[in-house]
């Protein structure tokens, strides 16, 4: 399928907030405004969806309202790019019920992390729309280390020239949201060589457990010829690594795995206690990935701060001689 890069971001765009997966419900009125405020600061017009409020017993809504504000955005010629107010656990009951042919005639950016893996990722198989992992809009209210999620938002959704993803020079994994003025920032030490090698191909990822999700069903993109990007939150504590494990070898089982060109590892929180010894033990007892190559400790996943990458993008990884280099090239 050929994909679709939807036009970039320019001042004066209008930027729609929707709630596919959590409500807005959820982020407290000073977060809302500031994120707000600081997109207008970028030269956006903010515009709320009509149902993006409203909250059951899950903090998140019908699924015939998240529907409803999903085809209003994509239907609205006015509305440029759509931002996610913030990821949980249930976008995948959208994708029975989507008007994918209305997505297809009019592409525009759409932009979230976590939770929205699964909705970016079943648009893209069944459109070929280019999605977007990257800032939700909860994350414009961050005051403080936000610089290089800025940096990276701006090279994805609003240049349009390929470019290297740097490594970040400190990174947090604190509750930001709760307590903007007391944060905790470390050196970043870099990325990591779990495999060596050079690959070239398409984006396709995000969060693992929920990209999982799409296994078995038209809505699970082909992964021939991938760099699969794959991170996975803090949920399960302790147990992360037995978690990440068996996520990792269900995703290995997908036809064509064999034809996947390289992953690339998100950042791990601390309360999974995920090391990168872990890491490289969970690699190397697997066959399949012996003669690709993988690196981690990139700066995606929950903790801050984090690129916005192209899913259905294309993009071109090195891992040599213990140094490793990430290009976008095409988003």
């Amino acid at each position: 399928m050929k994909h679709i890069i939807p036009p970039k971001l320019k001042k004066g765009d209008e930027v729609r907030v929707i709630a596919p997966s959590r409500s807005l419900a959820l982020v407290t009125e000073e977060n809302i405004k500031l994120a707000k405020e600081n997109l207008e600061k970028q030269g956006y017009k903010v515009t709320f969806s009509k149902n993006c409020r409203e909250s059951d017993m899950f903090m998140s809504s019908p699924i015939k309202s998240r529907v409803e504000d999903l085809h209003q955005a994509f239907k609205d010629k006015k509305v440029k790019a759509i931002l996610t107010v913030i990821g949980g656990f249930n976008s995948n009951e959208l994708l029975p019920y989507l008007d994918y042919k209305l997505i297809k005639d009019n592409p525009k950016i759409l932009c979230g992390y976590s939770d929205i893996t699964a909705l970016a990722n079943a648009i893209t198989a069944k459109t070929g729309l280019v999605t977007y992992s990257g800032l939700h809009f909860s994350t414009w209210a961050m005051k403080k280390g936000f610089e290089y999620n800025l940096e990276y938002f701006n090279k994805c959704l609003v240049e349009d020239k390929k470019y290297l993803v740097e490594a970040s020079k400190l990174w947090s994994d604190d509750p930001w949201y709760r307590d903007q003025e007391n944060r905790k920032f470390e050196k970043n030490e870099g990325y990591v060589v779990i495999n060596k090698g050079e690959a070239e191909g398409t984006i396709l990822g995000g969060n693992l457990c929920t990209l999982n999700l799409l296994q078995g069903t038209e809505f699970m993109p082909e992964i021939s010829n991938a760099i699969l990007f794959l991170e996975d939150d803090d949920m399960t504590g302790s147990f992360f690594g037995v978690e990440f494990n068996r996520n990792l070898q269900s995703l290995i089982h997908q036809p064509n795995f064999k034809k996947v060109k390289g992953i690339v590892v998100g950042r791990f929180q601390k309360k999974a206690e995920m090391t990168i010894e872990k890491l490289k033990f969970i690699i190397q007892t697997k066959k399949e990935l012996k003669s690709i190559p993988i690196i981690a400790n990139a700066d995606f996943g929950h903790s801050n701060p984090f690129i916005t990458f192209p899913i259905g993008g294309i993009i071109k990884i090195s891992a040599l001689k213990g140094k490793a280099k990430i290009e976008i090239l095409k988003h």
